[in-house]
């Protein structure tokens, strides 16, 4: 079984100032959800476009909804058959459907 591969100190340094960069990004667009600055229709079309916001959990958007909680999200999640661990990129277009009517968005 191999390791991870071995890098050097740019190619490290590198590689964390991108996944900084990614969590900065996801970070700011749960934010927004919170204030209601974008919709979750909206965050679903920019899904299409904008790899790092494809990327997120599915989960972790819902929660940061206002009114949703952990608990209300992963029942909803439940109900329309998507797993916990699903990015955005990976929802069919009945579960964004599902989503989009639960949601009122």
């Amino acid at each position: 079984m191999a390791g991870p591969p071995q890098l050097t100190a740019e190619q490290r340094q590198a590689a964390l100032a991108k996944a900084g960069e990614v969590r900065r990004k996801r970070a700011e667009v749960k934010a927004m959800l919170k204030m209601r600055s974008i919709s979750l229709s909206d965050l679903l079309e920019q899904a299409k476009t904008d790899e790092v916001v494809a990327g997120t959990k599915v989960l972790a958007v819902l929660e940061s909804l206002p009114g949703m909680g952990k608990v209300r999200a992963r029942r909803m999640m439940d109900e329309i058959g998507i797993a916990d661990s699903r990015r955005i990129r990976g929802l069919g277009d009945q579960q964004r459907a599902s989503l989009l009517a639960r949601c009122g968005n």
